[in-house]
């Protein structure tokens, strides 16, 4: 097939039409800025431009992972107006029309049938999530009104869909809804789960101001016998890569969704706390794409501004914060652990890469451009930042890890040798990037408690 593609450009989706002369195929550059669609002939190979678009810093992914060809038109996923909405284009790439607008983001596209298509977007809260439909001439349903977080299971006919709801205080709640939004039944309350919870400690959302002007949101769970004359240990739990989003008004926050580990702690009169800082999702392209070219710099900034936020609280013991993350989220514990204000008592950073130059390219060179363009924000990583770490270090990994390779860790132990910092590790043989199997899991939040208990329980 006769694609112009660049030599050290990606072909990252091909899909069918409703034509047989007519297969999609999608390209991007090398900076993932540049993205095109070709209607190929199969039997010819001859490709026709179709669709040609350019960001000013990058695509996400869900404009091809998402994309809709069907009746003789396809649906994209852009960020155009600075927020993620859907557009609907012919089949030979002229725009229909855009369907959403607003200062919000689309955040899931489920689908049409025949004029009407069904998403899910976080208007009214960057924390929240309902389900809608529009139609081709922009009438827009709301389908789940009740406050606070809803994904959607469509049948085949969008005429009926399972929704589960929930909220950071209420498990979740099934219905079975027609595509007017009324619910038939209700097929699961979750009442013996709501009850379980009901003897653990309180789920919060806040926010705050950083020294910056930069407003954060995030949740706190405290202890069930609570005691505002007290003062608590904090565990900070974060992500923060590009577009993630780990506070909502939902269930399915904490590491393990339902914030189970997190009770557990807060039984033991931890206080945990997670804040998501710039460059995460839900706030629009310019809040996500602010850390372009320069990884764990913002985010780093914003986690110890939370510490620093949580010092001020008159129950919270400001020399007893740790943070504590995985993959990107590991990384940034490390860079925030040595952003040069002295904040966490001790950090556990988990499979964390800790050069930008140690993971894949499609990944890195998408949110850090080419690295002779940002040798700055390639260089300014875990690795160059060890000179400033301050706090106890919790290391672990998996030696069979296929996303973020061992050599991040290798790397990173050894320049902490060399740089005479002591340090506590714990690695797993055979075990992959999820650090699972057997009695993995048990073995590794068990060490990590442990470890937490011995620098933050008095």
């Amino acid at each position: 097939m006769n694609v112009p593609l660049d030599s050290d450009g990606y072909i990252p989706r091909i899909k069918f039409t409703d034509h047989a002369d007519r297969l999609a195929v999608m390209t991007l550059n090398r900076l993932q800025n540049h993205f095109c669609i070709y209607m190929v002939n199969p039997s010819s190979g001859i490709a026709t431009l179709c669709h040609d678009a350019n960001a000013n810093v990058y695509f996400d992914t869900n404009l091809y992972s998402d994309i809709d060809f069907s009746n003789d038109q396809y649906i994209l996923e852009e960020d155009i107006d600075g927020h993620n909405h859907l557009y609907l284009y012919d089949i030979n790439g002229k725009l229909i029309r855009q369907l959403t607008q607003g200062n919000y983001d689309v955040t899931t596209y489920y689908g049409r049938h025949g004029n009407t298509f069904y998403y899910a977007s976080n208007e009214g809260s960057p924390l929240e999530q309902y389900i809608y439909k529009v139609t081709i001439k922009g009438k827009k349903t709301l389908l789940t009104p009740e406050k606070g977080y809803h994904t959607a299971t469509f049948d085949d006919n969008y005429s009926e869909f399972i929704d589960n709801y929930s909220t950071i205080t209420t498990p979740p709640i099934y219905t079975l809804r027609n595509n007017q939004g009324h619910i038939i039944r209700t097929l699961e309350e979750n009442k013996p789960l709501q009850q379980i919870y009901s003897n653990f400690g309180s789920a919060e959302l806040f926010s705050f101001t950083t020294s910056e002007g930069v407003e954060l949101n995030g949740w706190m769970v405290k202890p069930k016998d609570f005691n505002p004359s007290k003062q608590y240990p904090v565990l900070m739990y974060q992500y923060s890569g590009p577009g993630s989003q780990e506070v909502y008004n939902s269930w399915s926050n904490g590491h393990f969704g339902g914030l189970t580990w997190e009770h557990r702690l807060a039984q033991k009169g931890y206080i945990c706390v997670c804040v998501d800082g710039r460059g995460t999702g839900g706030r629009g392209a310019d809040w996500k794409k602010c850390t372009y070219g320069h990884l764990y710099n913002l985010e780093s900034k914003d986690q110890v501004e939370t510490a620093l936020y949580l010092g001020t609280l008159p129950y919270i013991d400001k020399n007893r914060i740790a943070i504590w993350g995985w993959s990107f989220g590991g990384a940034n514990t490390l860079t925030s652990m040595s952003e040069g204000r002295p904040v966490f008592n001790c950090g556990v950073s988990v499979a964390p890469l800790t050069s930008n130059r140690f993971y894949d390219t499609v990944y890195t060179e998408r949110y850090m451009g080419l690295p002779k363009d940002h040798t700055d924000g390639y260089d300014d990583n875990a690795l160059t930042r060890i000179d400033k770490l301050h706090g106890d270090l919790l290391l672990c990994h998996g030696y069979a890890d296929d996303n973020v390779h061992f050599q991040n860790m290798a790397e990173y132990t050894e320049a902490l040798v060399q740089a005479g910092i002591q340090f506590e590790s714990q690695f797993y043989v055979n075990r992959n990037h999820s650090i699972r199997g057997g009695n993995t899991t048990m073995h590794l939040f068990t060490r990590i408690e442990s470890f937490l208990d011995s620098h933050l329980r008095k």
